[in-house]
C-alpha cells in the first residue's frame, strides 16, 4: 500500500466519521412540536399541585421558568425583533443589555401568569406548520377551568446548530412580539430615542385579563 492510498483511506474514514456525527446530532435534535411538548410537560410537572407554594415563593418559580425558557427561547433574536428599526443604531452593549432586561421581564410575566391564571389542561397539538425549512409554528390549547379554550401559537426558527428555538408567541390572537415592539417604539418616541432610559425603564404591559379577552376585545 503506497503513501497516497493510506492518506486517502484515512481521509475517507475521517469524512465518514464526520458525517455520522452530523447525522447523530440531527437525530438527537427535537422536532418543534416535541420540543414544546417536552418543555411544557416538564415545567407543568414541577408546578402541578404547588401553585399556592410558588405564589408564596416567586423567586423559586422564576428560577424554574428561567431554566425552562433557556432551553427553548432565543432571547437575543427576540430582543432584536422587539427593538425593531432601533436595533441598527443601538450599541452592542445596549443590544445585549436589552436582551437580558427583556428576558427578566418576560420571566416575571410568565411566572405571574402561571400562578394567577386558572387552567384545567394544556394541550400541545401534533405536527408543526412551516412555510420554510428553518421556520415552524406549533399550536397549543390552554383549557380554562370554565371550559374556555385559549389558542396559543409558538413561532420557531432553526439556528445554525440545527436546534429549534422559540422567537415569538401568539396568545388568543394577541401577537406578543408585535405588541412588545409597538411598546418599545412608543417608549423610544416618548423618551426622545434615549436607548438607556428606555432599556432601564422597560416594563411591557400585557395583562392576564387582556390575554383572556383576546384580539379585538
Amino acid at each position: 500500500m503506497n503513501e497516497w492510498t493510506t492518506v486517502a483511506k484515512r481521509y475517507s474514514a475521517l469524512l465518514l466519521a464526520l458525517c455520522l456525527a452530523l447525522f447523530a446530532t440531527q437525530a438527537l435534535a427535537q422536532a418543534p412540536d416535541q420540543l414544546i411538548r417536552n418543555s411544557v410537560n416538564q415545567l407543568m410537572g414541577q408546578i402541578e399541585g404547588r401553585k399556592d407554594y410558588f405564589a408564596q415563593h416567586p423567586e423559586e418559580l422564576k428560577r424554574l421558568v428561567d431554566e425552562s425558557l433557556e432551553d427553548i427561547a432565543d432571547f437575543r433574536y427576540i430582543g432584536a425583533s422587539v427593538m425593531g428599526r432601533y436595533f441598527r443604531n443601538a450599541t452592542p452593549e445596549q443590544r445585549s443589555r436589552f436582551a437580558e432586561v427583556f428576558r427578566q421581564t418576560l420571566i416575571d410575566t410568565y411566572a405571574k401568569g402561571l400562578v394567577t391564571f386558572d387552567y384545567r389542561d394544556l394541550r400541545v397539538l401534533d405536527g408543526a406548520g412551516s412555510r420554510y425549512e428553518d421556520q415552524a409554528s406549533v399550536d397549543m390549547e390552554v383549557v380554562g377551568t370554565n371550559g374556555e379554550v385559549y389558542p396559543v401559537s409558538y413561532s420557531l426558527r432553526q439556528n445554525d446548530d440545527g436546534q429549534w428555538k422559540v422567537v415569538n408567541v401568539i396568545v388568543n390572537g394577541i401577537n406578543l412580539g408585535l405588541t412588545f415592539r409597538n411598546q418599545f417604539d412608543q417608549a423610544m418616541r416618548e423618551n426622545n430615542r434615549d436607548y438607556d432610559q428606555v432599556i432601564n425603564g422597560w416594563a411591557p404591559e400585557v395583562g392576564t385579563e387582556e390575554l383572556e379577552q383576546g384580539r379585538g376585545a
